[in-house]
């Protein structure tokens, strides 16, 4: 007679990694003005008036500014939708 089953223990270990974020950058150009963009900030973001006004400012003086981080579907959305509004956007993964 064959002897029964029992269950044995084993040490499994699960590695759980969260998907790495991702970062929605708006670039300078010569085309917007700076009120607009500012505008697009807080209709887009949701963003008030100051945070606005300080990424326009960082996307005017530096060239670029990084305006949202998170997860990649919502990043590619939120690029869609400053490219619908004429802004110049991209998206890139945070690096780890």
């Amino acid at each position: 007679m064959p002897e029964p089953l029992t269950p044995t223990k084993t040490d499994e270990r699960t590695e759980v990694r969260l998907a790495r974020p991702w970062k929605v950058i708006v670039h300078d150009d010569p085309v917007n003005l700076m009120v607009y963009v500012t505008h697009v900030f807080m209709r887009i973001f949701g963003y008030a008036r100051p945070h606005a006004e300080r990424l326009m400012l960082e996307v005017h003086h530096q060239g670029r500014s990084i305006v949202w981080t998170g997860d990649r579907e919502r990043a590619e959305v939120f690029v869609i939708k400053l490219h619908a509004a004429h802004l110049l956007a991209t998206m890139e993964p945070v690096e780890e």
